[in-house]
């Protein structure tokens, strides 16, 4: 693994402690935004790994696809939430409304973040140890 995909995964991994400490002192839309940002960002590490520039998305759902396109098997990440955790990128750092994102989002929503992205990186980790 290059040293270049070890900052992205370092950084992942950086963002995944952020959103545990967030979640643990109760700020659970900070929380969702960190594990959003975790995926997003191990996501792209494999990628990099593949020699691919990544493209400029927040969507995890596009990640993976660029991933398959790559011939790397994503079944594993057919019953982990992306959707959810892709839209938690800006409904966590903006006001609709009158209503804040510290508002929107609970314990419930953190700890769905929370597996969803360590889902993520099981995964990112299983297919970097191929290399």
């Amino acid at each position: 693994m290059t040293t270049r995909v070890q900052a992205w995964l370092r950084q992942a991994e950086s963002d995944l402690a952020v959103g545990k400490l967030t979640e643990a002192e109760g700020f659970h839309s900070q929380a969702c935004y960190h594990y959003s940002q975790a995926a997003e960002n191990a996501l792209k590490g494999i990628l990099i790994s593949l020699g691919v520039l990544p493209p400029y998305s927040h969507s995890l759902d596009q990640l993976v696809k660029e991933i398959e396109q790559q011939g790397i098997n994503t079944n594993s990440l057919g019953d982990v939430h992306l959707k959810a955790l892709s839209r938690m990128k800006s409904e966590t750092r903006y006001p609709q409304d009158d209503e804040a994102p510290v508002d929107r989002f609970d314990a419930r929503d953190s700890a769905q973040a929370r597996t969803t992205t360590e889902q993520v990186l099981t995964f990112v980790k299983s297919i970097l140890a191929l290399e």
